[in-house]
């Protein structure tokens, strides 16, 4: 017995093309950068820490098969036979998480449920117009990005999975992405992923680039109500609910989950919260990050389709934070200046993050102006709108 059979995580190193092996190697240290930044919170840890670990793992533990092929017993996507999907279920320890929850979308819909437990819909009662326009303005990354993805050579369903990484709402981005393009949902929902978490880091300086220091110290004077009941955002919820799912029945398992998690909140039924917010939302949040980790191999991502969804991501995020900021100025101009333009990248549906980016920039620039319930009530709204356009996409998508 020689040291590469013995040893076969380092030996499969010497098996496969020279591309893979450095390609192994780089994720693998990368996995390792992606726990560190999660771990001093530079990254989002919920996602990042499980995700960073399961891509290390996975790209160290490649084992010999057979004499001719190389593997690894973690997971396997691609598997579609019958008899082939039974051994796998058998012998990866992630296949029966993935083939139950994954490839099925149930997995967003538990995150959606879980969203919804934490979501508080007095904000976009309070202000609907401002908060729907904004979402909407949020969503340009989409439409800018999809026929830009059909002329880089995706197709039409690849091009409309890709562009939804511009509405900020990853586990609607998994569950779009397996209705249009399954054989490239990995990196799709992988770049969504890490591109949301480094929005965090990329969309303050976006913000002070485009909204002057003296319009984002604006206080907003207002004389809207604010103190809506339970009994409305409850109504809302099923109403709402209902009608999205009467026009749009392909994103329903989505809007079910959302609403559901909202509905369950007003009522005050205190043990369904505690399980979908600390269960359902966290449990599922972290199986994402390792499955997502996990399917990170560097064989997938070596896909020359892959560098296309890189730049279209990035350019897709980057688009829909001017296109918050846009309508945020509109907004400004429509209530004769009583408006602070940064909120509008609040429309940007990645909750809260987006919401605590525009606070925390607005109190830099003046520390008694308050705008996080305005920016909350365009950030729900962006999680509705983005799902309606999912939706949307999918429906356009199984027509053609």
């Amino acid at each position: 017995m020689d040291l590469m059979h013995l040893f076969q995580g380092i030996g499969t190193l010497f098996m496969v093309d020279t591309k893979i092996a450095i390609a192994r190697i780089v994720f693998v240290l990368f996995g390792i950068l992606m726990v560190y930044l999660g771990a001093k919170n530079v990254l989002e840890p919920l996602i990042m820490i499980p995700l960073g670990f399961g891509m290390a793992a996975v790209n160290a533990g490649v084992l010999i098969m057979d004499a001719h092929t190389t593997g690894t017993i973690f997971i396997e996507p691609m598997v579609s036979e019958t008899d082939a999907l039974m051994s796998a279920l058998q012998i990866n320890f992630l296949q029966p998480i993935y083939t139950f929850t994954f490839s099925n979308g149930l997995i967003a819909c538990l995150i959606f449920m879980g969203i919804g437990v934490i979501t508080d819909l007095s904000f976009v009662l309070s202000y609907p117009f401002t908060s729907m326009l904004l979402a909407m303005f949020a969503e340009l990354g989409t439409f800018v990005v999809l026929p830009l993805g059909i002329a880089m050579g995706l197709t039409p369903g690849q091009s409309a999975a890709v562009s939804t990484i511009g509405g900020a709402d990853a586990p609607m981005v998994l569950f779009a992405s397996l209705q249009m393009a399954p054989e490239l949902f990995v990196p799709i929902t992988v770049v969504a992923y890490l591109y949301l978490s480094l929005a965090y880091a990329g969309y303050p300086f976006l913000l002070r680039m485009l909204v002057p220091k003296e319009l984002r110290g604006i206080a907003v004077k207002t004389t809207k109500r604010t103190n809506v009941t339970s009994r409305e955002k409850l109504i809302f919820a099923i109403v709402a609910c209902t009608l999205l799912c009467f026009l749009i029945p392909i994103a329903a398992p989505l809007f079910s989950s959302l609403f559901l998690g909202i509905a369950i909140r007003e009522s005050g039924v205190t043990k369904y919260v505690k399980l979908l917010e600390e269960v359902l939302l966290y449990g599922s949040s972290f199986f994402l990050g390792l499955l997502l980790g996990t399917l990170c191999e560097a064989r997938i991502l070596l896909d020359p389709q892959v560098l296309p969804i890189v730049v279209l991501g990035m350019l897709s995020l980057l688009i829909s934070g001017v296109g918050g900021i846009i309508g945020g100025y509109l907004v400004y101009f429509i209530n004769r200046k009583n408006f602070n333009p940064a909120i509008g990248m609040a429309g940007v549906s990645c909750v809260p993050t987006t919401a605590k980016i525009v606070q925390s920039e607005v109190a830099k620039a003046n520390r008694r102006v308050m705008v996080l319930q305005y920016a909350m009530g365009a950030n729900i709204s962006g999680v509705i709108t983005s799902a309606v356009i999912a939706g949307i996409l999918i429906t356009v998508h199984q027509l053609i």
